[in-house]
């Protein structure tokens, strides 16, 4: 199995701190660098359409700070605070921040920042691993749906359709909500409508995915990380 590439985002309002963190990035086998933004309102926009491991994230930026910015993410990747400053500490503590890195700071603390992120990330992962039902309302009734059962889920306004491999389910759910409770190693949101198996995928053609026999409409603008994700 070719090992995960850990997915990076920076955001930061500095241009020479950009270049600093991306040249960085480039260093480190097994990497990849998703976005560079100079603030929050770019980083909320790229994290809309793509999948981010690990974001390097400013603190003093205009419009949103990194902490507000953090605070009003729902699904935040393992994040590590780059500042000039000391005060935001206890913040980066209360947001869980996974490391922070004062400026300037070398290569080699940089890589030691990479690293707890990346172990948050495989600590996130076997947790998902061990998830191995999934409870849902439906008709008044609270159901235990196999996860290795699900091929994919719809989203239809207000509620869900979870398609099992022999059974459907439809409850009041929301599609934001069921992305956070299915494990991400698992599935992959490939459309704002549609929650995969990945496993359950069989091949993709134009913008249509072949999933359990269905036939599931990609995003373009994921298209290109779903083949990479999926078929590479």
């Amino acid at each position: 199995m070719t090992p995960k590439t850990t997915k990076i985002l920076l955001v930061d309002d500095e241009y020479l701190a950009l270049n600093l963190l991306e040249s960085y990035v480039q260093q480190v086998p097994g990497t990849r660098l998703i976005a560079k933004c100079k603030s929050a309102l770019e980083a909320m926009e790229v994290l809309r359409q793509e999948e981010v491991d690990i974001m390097f994230l400013d603190i003093q930026m205009p419009s949103l700070s990194g902490v507000d910015f953090l605070k009003g993410l729902e699904k935040r990747p393992a994040t590590v605070f780059t500042t000039a400053y000391k005060d935001y500490a206890i913040d980066a503590f209360n947001l869980n921040a996974v490391d922070y890195l004062l400026k300037p700071f070398s290569f080699p603390r940089f890589l030691q920042a990479l690293q707890k992120g990346i172990n948050h990330q495989q600590k996130g992962e076997e947790k998902d691993a061990a998830i191995t039902y999934l409870p849902i309302k439906v008709d008044g009734k609270l159901v235990r749906v196999k996860i290795s059962e699900i091929v994919y889920v719809e989203g239809m306004k207000e509620y869900v359709r979870i398609v099992c491999e022999n059974n459907k389910y439809v409850t009041f759910e929301r599609m934001k909500n069921m992305e956070n409770l299915l494990p991400t190693a698992q599935f992959m949101r490939v459309h704002k409508s549609y929650l995969i198996a990945r496993q359950k995928v069989t091949s993709i053609e134009g913008n249509l995915l072949e999933v359990g026999g269905a036939k599931i409409p990609v995003s373009r603008s994921l298209r290109s990380q779903i083949i990479e994700e999926l078929f590479c």
